[in-house]
């Protein structure tokens, strides 16, 4: 216990001494907490469309009207051809183009019917895909408003359709803001970077500055070392954590719905899995660039297929399949469930025993690579 508590006080006096490391540790997490859903999120509001009106009518108008005051939409233009409408589209100056045919209130007024054509610029295909449902959404309430049976003959208004209401409700987050979705993301970034991030940094920086020739001569054991190595920077990620959810709910108003012991119990074993990956990282790298690059490598493969930003359900069957093989899927998705559905352990509790798995293996590796290249 000496030569570990030794370890662990020579550990925390390099933390507190770096001022580089202590800002990345803390500053950037709560940086990136509190920025980021304010900045990256699928609410899109300013959808650029221009309108082609063929039929000049008070339908037309109408319906241009609508569009208009949905919110959604900004009209850059009105060209009088389809040509003229797709050059906003090549100079990037619209994303959308409604065109209204000619005939368009009479075929509604006598056939109660008629098609307008969509085209979109799909470049950005999540704005063109979500634009184009605003739109069919407008649509749809345009033709909900219309009071065409009131210029049908007499004898067919008098047969009323049958109207289906939707009552919808969104559970667990009630007005859908994707913001609900991104910040419990965020908290288990903040324990990726100190987990696999910074760790990766430690052992490479004894290796350069000379010391890890010195700590391999005394009889202290590798496990030892590697456990001195795990602690501190596992109690700071305790801490960021703590912050994170203070941070979460002052700025954002959430609060987990679940257990806050179940939230730090899985916090804890993500973390250890994490600061082995880190150490593992550590043992394989000669310099710190080489251990920052494979570290930023193994980031980006878990911010992109991790359910990060967008479900892992709409990703393809071997995207899923490697995304099940990366601890930060099971971690973010536990988060999710915790803070936002208030879920509980034996809800959850496949997902602790993956965490467990991935802690055992990838510290086991780093003990054993770090026992062969000593």
């Amino acid at each position: 216990m000496k030569v570990l508590r030794f370890i662990l006080q020579k550990e925390f006096r390099q933390i507190f001494r770096d001022k580089t490391i202590l800002a990345m540790m803390f500053f950037v997490p709560i940086f990136q907490l509190v920025i980021l859903p304010l900045a990256a999120n699928f609410e899109v509001k300013s959808v650029n469309i221009v309108y082609v009106d063929h039929d000049h009518s008070s339908y037309s108008q109408k319906l241009i009207n609508k569009i208009g005051s949905s919110g959604y939409f900004h009209i850059v233009g009105t060209p009088s051809s389809y040509l003229e409408a797709l050059e906003f589209i090549e100079r990037a100056d619209a994303d959308l183009i409604l065109e209204i045919p000619s005939g368009f209130e009479r075929n509604l007024v006598r056939e109660g019917s008629q098609k307008v054509n969509i085209a979109a610029d799909a470049i950005n295909g999540t704005k063109s895909n979500i634009g184009n449902a605003y739109l069919n959404v407008v649509l749809a309430d345009f033709s909900n408003d219309l009071d065409v049976r009131v210029k049908l003959p007499q004898q067919l208004s008098a047969v009323s359709p049958s109207i289906i209401t939707l009552n919808s409700t969104n559970w667990y987050n009630p007005r859908a803001e994707y913001k609900y979705y991104m910040v419990p993301g965020i908290l288990v970034l903040l324990l990726t970077l100190i987990g696999g991030f910074i760790t990766a940094l430690n052992i490479v920086k004894e290796k350069e500055i000379g010391t890890i020739e010195q700590i391999n001569v005394t009889p202290i054991q590798k496990w030892q070392f590697i456990l001195g190595k795990l602690i501190p920077f596992w109690i700071v990620g305790m801490i960021v954590f703590t912050i994170g959810l203070i941070v979460m709910y002052l700025i954002y108003g959430i609060f987990p719905a679940g257990s806050l012991l179940v939230l730090y119990l899985f916090a804890g074993v993500y973390l250890t899995a994490l600061l082995g990956l880190g150490l593992l990282i550590s043992t394989f790298a000669d310099t710190q660039l080489q251990a920052m690059f494979i570290a930023f490598f193994f980031m980006m493969i878990f911010m992109l297929m991790s359910g990060f930003f967008t479900s892992t359900d709409s990703m393809p069957n071997w995207a899923r399949t490697i995304s099940e093989f990366t601890p930060v899927t099971h971690f973010i998705k536990v988060v999710r469930l915790i803070v936002l559905k208030g879920s509980g352990l034996t809800e959850v509790g496949s997902e602790l025993l993956y965490l467990f798995i991935f802690a055992i293996v990838l510290n086991a590796l780093a003990i054993y690579n770090y026992r062969k290249t000593s």
